[in-house]
């Protein structure tokens, strides 16, 4: 489905000198690092949330609705059974026992969906079930497994009392109740119950387009054989393509592109046309072929930064082309990048859908076994996350520090955060976690 109004033109973006510039980015610290946290405010300062549009109900899970809502209707509509049974005035059956059953006439039968044509006389009974609607004057339901399951006459062996498995007009929802308030965050369970009082679409904002980019003359894409003994097969656009559909967006994994600046020059201005969000991997430290950062600049206003984490030190960001479309730029090793994705390129998309909270929560877990950090920068080092036996959270480290260990980042299910201040963590002490999964016993 088209979304209007989102882009002002379909025209690829050339190169120009001047771009309207940035806001002010943050001042760095005495070590010339900037903060994590101060980068990840600056990036979601700069960016604006998606305006919202009418959307089908099933499209919009997981978004943030930008209405409240309100019932038209009751909830239930009309009064009905809760059990396959008989409707019966509760009277009649109120001294009904195994040893001494009532016998009861069954004068009718009513379905879900159909008309009680008939009004209870005293001292009968109607077949009836679960969802159709109560006879006039009935006031309780026998169910079946109460009963003979009778068809002409039916013999009942416990008592009821008056309003036994009957559902009454708007116990559950009155017409007019609210349902819904700006900014809550469609669930399952909330569009059943927006399915339930006969809404099909509700105003959202979109899952932001991410175009994802991996830039590198060593890439090789996957399924391709190998051309030489120096290059490596691309993980790091399908990862980051992974998370970004992971955390709500919608994908478009462009591919490889290779060092050649006006190649990726041209690749990233094909891109505007479709991507409320950029997302390249590569290319924005310090080396001689690092062309995203050399290159980018002439798209569009751009900041480069180091920032005091590890792993994930060099970070870029700009708003490119005539539209400003943020762009988010991440070192090339793949830990490094998918530690960014998680501290800014993940609370970006959530800003965009307009889902607060930005940040994942965290959690508190006791440190399995001792290890170390470097003072100055915020640790994101890769954890397992496990339960003990009275269902307390316990980490272990996994996987090293070098930033291309994929093997351990892909058994890991939390991100542990230790501060600049800290520069070891004993055995048993509490530590601050992501956690990138749910942890069962």
């Amino acid at each position: 489905m088209p979304l209007f109004g989102r882009k002002k033109s379909p025209e690829t973006t050339l190169p120009r000198e001047r771009w309207e510039p940035l806001p002010p980015p943050p001042e760095p610290g005495p070590d010339g690092l900037r903060s994590m946290d101060d980068h990840r405010d600056y990036l979601l300062s700069c960016l604006t949330e998606l305006p919202a549009f009418n959307q089908q109900i099933l499209d919009a899970l997981d978004l943030s609705i930008c209405e409240d809502v309100y019932s038209s209707i009751d909830m239930p509509r009309f009064d009905n059974s809760a059990m396959d049974g008989y409707a019966v005035r509760a009277v009649d059956v109120a001294d009904a026992s195994p040893e001494h059953p009532v016998s009861l006439p069954v004068v009718g039968e009513v379905a879900a969906g159909q008309d009680a044509l008939h009004r209870l006389s005293p001292g009968t009974a109607i077949k009836i079930m679960t969802g159709a609607p109560l006879p006039p004057a009935a006031d309780a339901i026998v169910p079946y497994e109460n009963t003979d399951r009778g068809t002409d006459d039916v013999l009942v062996h416990e008592p009821s009392v008056v309003s036994q498995h009957v559902r009454y007009v708007g116990e559950d929802i009155r017409s007019g109740a609210q349902l819904f308030a700006a900014g809550d965050l469609l669930g399952p369970r909330a569009i059943g119950l927006l399915a339930a009082v006969g809404r099909d679409k509700v105003l959202v904002r979109p899952r932001p387009r991410v175009a994802v980019v991996s830039t590198g003359s060593e890439l090789v894409e996957p399924g391709h054989e190998l051309g030489g003994p120096h290059q490596i097969y691309d993980s790091n656009s399908a990862m980051l393509a992974a998370a970004a559909k992971a955390a709500g967006a919608q994908v478009f994994r462009v591919g490889l592109v290779s060092d050649d600046p006006s190649e990726v020059l041209q690749v990233i201005a094909d891109q505007l046309v479709r991507a409320d969000l950029i997302l390249t991997t590569g290319g924005v430290s310090q080396g001689d072929y690092d062309v995203v950062k050399a290159a980018l600049p002439e798209l569009g206003a751009t900041d480069f930064a180091s920032v005091a984490m590890q792993p994930g030190k060099p970070q870029g960001f700009g708003l490119i082309g005539d539209d400003r479309t943020p762009m988010i730029m991440l070192p090339g090793n793949p830990v490094s990048a998918f530690v960014s994705f998680e501290a800014f390129v993940r609370p970006a998309i959530r800003k965009l859908m307009g889902v607060t909270p930005y940040t994942r929560p965290v959690v508190r877990c006791r440190a399995t076994h001792d290890f170390g950090s470097a003072r100055g920068r915020r640790q994101l080092a890769r954890g397992i996350v496990s339960l003990d036996a009275d269902g307390g959270r316990l980490v272990e480290l996994t996987g090293g520090h070098g930033s291309h260990l994929l093997g351990g980042l892909a058994r890991a299910n939390a991100i542990v955060v230790l501060g600049e201040d800290v520069t070891a963590v004993s055995a048993g002490e509490d530590v601050e976690v992501w956690l990138l999964e749910e942890v069962y016993g």
